[in-house]
């Protein structure tokens, strides 16, 4: 079983950095469409709400299919999503701001969705520090939990920032937000079906 895990993590890994290394080689070919700039900075951040949706996915996935193994596969996408929300900022700044920090306030304040999404980027960094086993020893399995709740937030901001930026054509981000709401929802249910199969209090005598 142990072997099996670890291939299904090799398989997650490899499918999961293919969508970066295409963009490198479009990018090395000056294969990415009449505007680079907008082709990555929208794939990367719509790379990184799929793999924030697909992390809340593994759970209920794992109860529904009784595959308790998906759970060990569930960090790994919570810390790409991350790491593809990194590279959507990185553009942004790099290449749309080149680095000019007062201009990117600037053009935050003009338009607010930027500071949803950088809001979201920011729910995630300390889910991604604490990600490691050493880490959740470090701060308890309660607590743990508690601070990986942050996650629905970041959801939350990330498509909200993407239906913001979308203009005319807002099919995409209101299916994620669908996808999210579905999500919620099942939690919402699992929480109540919890708390009534939990045996009553004896009656003090």
């Amino acid at each position: 079983m142990m072997a099996d895990i670890k291939f299904a993590k090799q398989i997650v890994f490899i499918n999961s950095l293919t969508p970066v290394v295409m963009i490198g080689w479009d990018a090395l070919r000056h294969n990415l469409g009449a505007n680079p700039l907008e082709f990555v900075t929208h794939t990367t951040g719509t790379l990184a709400l799929v793999f924030l949706l697909i992390s809340l996915l593994v759970t209920p996935a794992r109860k529904v299919l009784h595959q308790p193994w998906l759970i060990k596969l569930r960090r790994m996408c919570g810390l790409f999503a991350f790491f593809y929300g990194v590279l959507h900022l990185i553009t942004y700044v790099w290449f749309d701001r080149f680095f000019n920090f007062k201009s990117a306030v600037e053009d935050i304040i003009k338009r607010p969705f930027i500071a949803v999404g950088i809001a979201s980027l920011l729910l995630m960094t300390p889910l991604a520090i604490t990600s490691t086993n050493k880490m959740v020893k470090r701060l308890g399995g309660k607590r743990w939990n508690r601070l990986h709740k942050l996650v629905y937030a970041a959801a939350v901001g990330g498509v909200i920032h993407y239906f913001l930026l979308v203009k005319a054509d807002t099919r995409l981000p209101i299916a994620f937000g669908v996808a999210l709401g579905v999500l919620f929802g099942y939690r919402l249910v699992s929480m109540m079906l919890e708390r009534l199969s939990r045996p009553e209090p004896a009656p003090r005598s």
